[in-house]
């Protein structure tokens, strides 16, 4: 069993969150960690803060719509990440976790991560592509069949995707396609503060990981769990 934290929607409220991660194996942020996303300072001081978390053995993060400049100067803040030898970003890519011992006899032990920060347009934010558009598919589509944890910052449609005080659901078409056809067995996101919570569907955990309400309060516990990576079973901690 692996011991997995996940959280979501910091918006530069991360240390908050400190006393909550008991530490394990895998922590994952699912994006937007910084507030109106046009300043530096707030990127550095997340990277420093979940660089110097030393109690998990993989740290994997992602962006979100509020983290603008991850999108509008790649070239200088993943030159910053660069810093930070302990952290995992993913922009559409993978990341694979080798658990199949030293002679790579188990390879089903070991745990195919992808992430990617795009969702469907949300005002005027970043990572926003046309909602239902190629664009988008194409996004989706690039997702690797064999993905065991997928990380993207909005919700799939139908998953923990209304916001507070409404009925409407904002999650992805497009997304919750490509998840009922590869069928990971961890889908986490946030984006969504209103809907945190978890759903099991019989493949797949959903994970809304937001910790701040709608109100920008930390209302949220991260989620805690051990995790059977081939029985896909969970037990909360």
């Amino acid at each position: 069993m692996l011991k997995v934290s996940l959280i979501s929607d910091t918006h530069t409220k991360h240390h908050l969150c400190e006393k909550d991660l008991p530490g394990g194996d895998i922590l994952i942020h699912a994006g937007d960690f910084m507030s109106t996303g046009y300043e530096v300072r707030e990127a550095e001081e997340f990277f420093q803060w979940f660089d110097s978390i030393d109690n998990y053995d993989t740290k994997i993060l992602i962006a979100g719509n509020h983290d603008r400049l991850m999108e509008n100067d790649p070239t200088k803040m993943l030159g910053l990440l660069t810093g930070y030898k302990t952290i995992e970003y993913l922009q559409d890519e993978e990341v694979v976790l080798y658990y199949d011992g030293p002679n790579g006899d188990y390879p089903e032990d070991n745990i195919r991560i992808y992430g990617s920060p795009w969702q469907p347009e949300f005002y005027n934010w970043a990572f926003n592509l046309i909602r239902n558009s190629e664009e988008l598919k194409a996004k989706w589509d690039a997702i690797p069949n064999n993905t065991d944890i997928l990380i993207t910052h909005g919700p799939p449609f139908g998953y923990q995707d209304i916001p507070g005080g409404h009925s409407i659901r904002v999650g992805c078409d497009l997304l919750r396609y490509r998840v009922d056809e590869i069928k990971p067995k961890i889908h986490v996101f946030g984006h969504i503060h209103g809907s945190w919570g978890h759903y099991y569907n019989g493949h797949t955990h959903f994970f809304n990981a937001s910790v701040l309400d709608e109100r920008y309060l930390y209302t949220h516990s991260p989620f805690n769990f051990e995790w059977d990576n081939i029985t896909n079973e969970i037990k909360w901690l």
